[in-house]
């Protein structure tokens, strides 16, 4: 009975902070991105640029603007994280869910959430959905039927909302429908493995019938962007152009700084460096990842180099103090719609937001080492908690891990499901026992990142600065 009131508590608690959310962050915020979104959905057409299952759900909310988007993702973030702190409450882990609601109320991380953004939609999406499998299997009970058919849902919106997800998503998947805990062998991980390859190649060869034939997205040509950097980046390194791109304009790319391990935003601007690629935009998807992969061959250091230039970049390790993107947005972009932003409340919590993701516990690369540190012990566990944990931590790492080779920009909210996933599988695991190997690499990053944050220039703090 206990630990039914403590439950109780916990659950109580998590729903006054959605309402309390709510009140501070209403109507929620708009960016660029999200702005453009909201526009189609109120003229019924869209294109891929954008996630267009996103759009189209908005739509159904008609000239109402951000506000319904935002309950819709604060109710997930606070149901994921409400239902797990509950489950760890009735089983008598009341510290953990004290804990983990401590997680949900971070302001870097609450701050993003009222933010109207693909990312967040994932994130909500995917807590939700965690939440409830969590509040059943940490009870020591089977999911019914018809929980899984809703976190089906959940799970699938997340993988169409955001392109990548697939990489967090489909390991998720994998890892909690392992018939058994405890660490897998070497057959028994390779198996794995390859059922998990083998579902996100199909999950990616489905997206496209499904934008642009259910949803009827335009084709915009979004998919060559992460060639078209991949090559640019190669090309400024190795100088060669057999790449694709004339010798002239590679030397022009390199002049002027075009290829930024930050973003790939300066090839997409006709003022900047558009017209130096302009050669590679006429050539086919297909045609333009098979170039990539063979100038990658012939050209490995070029290639390496520019992508670990760029996972530094997202990873915000080796950068400078205030590397842009990172804290949470404390105005509306600019419209004529007359679509407000939150009040004075809310600038305060995003303020503080601002500071504290100046902090290692702001550094994605942080998360990454944790959960490293914290898998091998996960995988042991066969306990429901260890391997809700083990689910969660590959997860984070493979969502990381495929930054290594797709992606083109730096934004902290694309590692807002890792971080959050690696806290709440910390949480589970419990007895917190860092291994000397462990606390060595911790304390490399906090160290590395700091003096690079120490001596390095400050970069600019707009768009147009970081273009360059």
């Amino acid at each position: 009975m206990r630990d039914d009131r403590a439950a109780a508590y916990a659950g109580g608690a998590a729903a006054l902070l959605f309402v309390a959310s709510l009140a501070i962050f209403w109507p929620g915020y708009l960016q660029y991105d999200s702005l453009v979104q909201y526009q189609q959905a109120l003229s019924g057409t869209y294109d891929d640029w954008h996630p267009p299952i996103m759009a189209h759900l908005w739509s159904l909310f008609g000239p109402s603007g951000q506000g319904p988007m935002a309950v819709l993702q604060l109710g997930g973030y606070w149901l994921g994280f409400g239902a797990l702190a509950a489950a760890l409450a009735a089983s008598g882990r009341g510290r953990a869910a004290a804990l983990l609601i401590g997680v949900a109320v971070w302001p870097p991380l609450l701050g993003w959430q009222p933010v109207v953004l693909k990312d967040t939609q994932m994130l909500g999406a995917l807590l939700a959905g965690l939440g409830l499998i969590g509040w059943w299997r940490l009870r020591g009970r089977r999911v019914p039927r018809a929980v899984w058919s809703l976190v089906a849902l959940l799970f699938g919106y997340a993988m169409l909302v955001r392109a990548n997800a697939v990489f967090a998503v489909v390991p998720l998947c994998v890892m909690l429908l392992r018939r058994r805990g405890g660490m897998p062998s070497l057959r028994q991980a390779g198996v794995g493995a390859g059922a998990t390859l083998v579902a996100i190649l199909a999950v990616i060869a489905l997206a496209s019938p499904i934008n642009h034939d259910l949803f009827a997205a335009a084709r915009s040509g979004v998919e060559r962007t992460q060639p078209i950097y991949d090559l640019a980046g190669i090309a400024v390194r190795s100088g060669d152009p057999a790449i694709g791109i004339p010798a002239p304009a590679i030397s022009r790319l390199a002049a002027r700084t075009c290829v930024r391990p930050y973003f790939w935003d300066p090839l997409g601007e006709p003022t900047r460096c558009e017209a130096e690629v302009a050669p590679l935009r006429e050539a086919p998807p297909g045609v333009l990842y098979g170039r990539l992969a063979l100038a990658a061959v012939r050209h490995p250091w070029s290639y390496a180099a520019h992508r670990l230039a760029h996972l530094n970049s997202t990873w915000r390790w080796l950068v400078p103090y205030r590397w842009p993107g990172a804290a949470p947005p404390e105005a509306n972009e600019p419209n004529r719609l007359g679509l407000a932003a939150p009040g004075g409340a809310a600038l305060a919590w995003q303020r503080l937001a601002t500071l504290l993701v100046e902090t290692p516990l702001g550094w994605p690369v942080l998360w990454v080492v944790l959960a490293l540190v914290a898998l091998p012990r996960a995988l042991r566990g066969s306990d429901p908690a260890s391997r809700l944990a083990a689910a969660l931590l590959v997860s984070a790492l493979a969502l990381e891990m495929s930054f290594g080779v797709l992606s083109i920009a730096s934004d902290l909210r694309y590692h807002l499901w890792p971080m959050a996933a690696t806290a709440i599988g910390w949480i589970m695991l419990g007895r917190w026992r860092v291994p000397r190997a462990g606390l060595a690499a911790v304390a490399l990053v906090v160290l590395a990142g700091g003096t690079a944050r120490l001596l390095l220039p400050a970069p600019p703090q707009t768009y147009r600065g970081m273009l360059g």
